[in-house]
C-alpha cells in the first residue's frame, strides 16, 4: 500500500535521471535487502514536525525569525557519544541564547545531525604511497581507514546509519525536552570550559538574562515556554539509495515527505536542474534548500525554485549562499536580486565554511577564523544594500575543543593544529570559535534590525 502510494506520488521519478556522488556497491543483492529493510523502519521523524519546520522558515524569510543550522562536516557512528552529542546540542543552544538575546530575534535551531553521514567527493578514488582506493564517501558508505577492505562500500552501512541515526534523535529530544534546554540553566552549560574571552563574555550574557528571568518570576511570569526547545534535524541528501528508502506518505494528507530528517538540502555539485537530487526532492514535501556557490547565476536559482518550490510557498525553499569571503560581495548580489525581481520567496543562509577552505602549511586542510566571519559579514552586507533579508547561519562546528580551524582568540596556528586535529572530512569551528562567530553574527543581526521600521509613523 504505502509502496503503491509513494509510485503514485512520483518519487521514483529520479530513477531516470543521472545521479552524481553515488557509490558504486558492489553487492546489488545486499543494497536491496539493505534498502528493503529501511522501507518497513518506522520513520525518524515525522511529517507534522517537517511542516513546523517549514512555517519557522517562511518567519526567517520576513525577517521575523534567525535561523541556526550548525553541526558536523560528517557525523561518524563512533562518535555518536552521549557526551559528543550533548556537548553539540549545548553549543547550538548557547549560540542560539547570544542571537536571540543579544539581537532580540527568535532563532530557528536545526542541528546537522542524525543523518550527516554522507559526503560528496571530488574523486572516486585516493592515492596514498602508490597505493590507490575507493575515496572515502562517509561512514554511511564505506569506513575512513585505508585499506581495500575497509574502502569496500557496504549497504549494510544504510541501515546502520538508520539506527545511529534513532539513537541520536532519541538523546536530541531527551536533551531539549527533558529540562537540559531550560532557558533558566543557560550558567550551567558553561561549566567544565575553560576561562577565556568567548566563555567571560558568554557569562556576562548569562547572568543578564538570569536578571530577566528574577523579573519576569517576580513579576508573575510564564516559564513554561522556557523550559524545551525545538532543535529539528537536517543533512545533505546525498545517498539517494538512503533518502528514497526512508520516505513515507503521510496519513493526513497523502503526501510523500522525506522522513530521514526534517530539513534537506542539494549540495553545490548535484543542484543540476536536469539531476536525480533535484528531481527526487521536488517530489517531497519537507522544507529543502540548495547549495549555491560562486558559479551560480540568478537564472540558476530562479528555475531552482520553479522546479522545487512552484507553488512559492514560504518557507519550502531556502538558498545557502557558500561563496568564499574573496567573492560573496561580488558573486552574491546578481543573484539574491535576480531572486528577489523575479517574484521568489526563499529564505537565505550563508555558509561561510565550505569557500574558504585551503592546506596549511603542515599540510591539514584548515580554515582561517577572521575569512569566516569576513565571508558573514559580506552576506549581510550584501542583503543590507538591497534590501533583502539575511536569514541565517549554516555552520559546520563540534562542542569539542578540537584544534581544526585557525585563529580565534585562541589563536589556534598552524603548529596548534596538530594539537587536536579530529575531523575525518572538513575542519569546524570549535565550542570557543562557534561562540566568537554568534557574538558577531548577533551584532550585525542587531544592527540590521535596529535599520528596519520599527513603527507606522515610520512606515508612513
Amino acid at each position: 500500500m504505502t509502496e503503491a502510494a509513494l509510485a503514485a506520488a512520483g518519487v521514483d521519478s529520479y530513477l531516470s535521471k543521472e545521479a552524481r556522488q553515488q557509490p558504486q556497491w558492489p553487492d546489488a543483492a545486499a543494497l536491496r535487502r539493505a534498502t528493503d529493510r529501511l522501507t518497513q523502519v518506522p520513520p525518524l521523524v515525522f511529517a507534522g514536525e517537517a511542516d513546523g519546520l517549514r512555517a519557522q522558515l517562511a518567519a526567517a524569510s520576513r525577517g521575523e525569525a534567525f535561523v541556526l543550522q550548525g553541526g558536523d562536516c560528517a557525523e561518524i557512528f563512533a562518535e555518536a557519544t552521549a557526551d559528543r552529542i550533548r556537548n553539540k546540542i549545548k553549543t547550538i543552544l548557547q549560540m542560539a541564547v547570544i542571537l536571540t538575546y543579544g539581537a532580540s530575534t527568535p532563532v530557528v535551531k536545526i542541528g546537522r545531525m542524525a543523518g550527516q553521514y554522507a559526503k560528496p567527493r571530488s574523486s572516486d578514488t585516493e592515492t596514498r604511497d602508490g597505493v590507490t582506493l575507493p575515496v572515502y564517501r562517509g561512514d554511511i558508505v564505506n569506513s575512513s581507514g585505508f585499506t581495500a577492505e575497509e574502502r569496500i562500500p557496504d549497504p549494510q552501512r544504510l541501515v546502520d546509519a538508520y539506527h545511529v541515526s534513532a539513537s541520536t534523535l532519541n538523546l536530541i529530544r531527551a536533551f531539549t525536552q527533558g529540562g537540559f534546554a531550560d532557558l533558566r540553566r543557560v550558567h550551567q552549560w558553561n561549566k567544565g570550559f575553560s576561562a577565556n574571552p568567548a566563555y567571560a563574555k558568554y557569562e556576562q550574557f548569562a547572568s543578564e538574562i538570569d536578571r530577566a528571568v528574577r523579573f519576569m518570576a517576580a513579576a508573575g511570569g510564564d516559564f513554561e515556554a522556557l523550559k524545551t526547545v525545538e532543535l529539528f534535524s537536517s543533512h545533505e541528501a546525498l545517498l539517494l539509495d538512503y533518502e528514497r528508502a526512508l520516505t513515507r506518505i503521510d496519513s493526513r494528507s497523502g503526501l510523500a515527505y522525506d522522513c530521514s530528517a526534517h530539513f534537506l538540502w542539494i549540495g553545490e555539485r548535484t543542484r543540476q536542474l536536469d539531476g536525480a537530487h533535484v528531481e527526487f526532492l521536488s517530489k517531497v514535501h519537507n522544507p529543502l534548500a540548495v547549495k549555491l556557490g560562486p558559479t551560480a547565476t540568478a537564472a540558476d536559482a530562479v528555475a531552482l525554485a520553479e522546479r522545487l518550490n512552484p507553488d512559492n510557498v514560504a518557507g519550502r525553499l531556502t538558498f545557502v549562499a557558500r561563496m568564499g569571503a574573496d567573492k560573496v560581495r561580488d558573486a552574491l548580489p546578481g543573484i539574491v536580486e535576480g531572486v528577489r525581481d523575479s517574484g521568489v520567496t526563499v529564505t537565505w543562509l550563508t555558509d561561510p565554511m565550505h569557500g574558504n577552505t585551503f592546506t596549511s602549511d603542515s599540510g591539514y586542510k584548515t580554515r582561517k577564523f577572521d575569512t569566516i566571519l569576513d565571508e558573514v559579514t559580506g552576506f549581510f552586507e550584501v542583503h543590507e544594500a538591497l534590501g533583502t533579508v539575511p536569514g541565517g547561519l549554516h555552520v559546520e562546528l563540534t562542542g569539542d575543543d578540537v584544534t581544526e580551524v585557525l585563529g580565534g582568540t585562541e589563536k589556534i596556528d598552524d603548529e596548534g593544529l596538530a594539537r587536536r586535529y579530529e575531523t575525518k572530512v572538513d575542519p569546524r569551528l570549535n565550542h570557543q570559535q562557534s561562540l566568537e562567530m554568534a557574538f558577531l553574527v548577533a551584532d550585525l543581526l542587531a544592527r540590521h534590525n535596529a535599520r528596519k521600521p520599527q513603527d507606522a509613523d515610520e512606515l508612513a
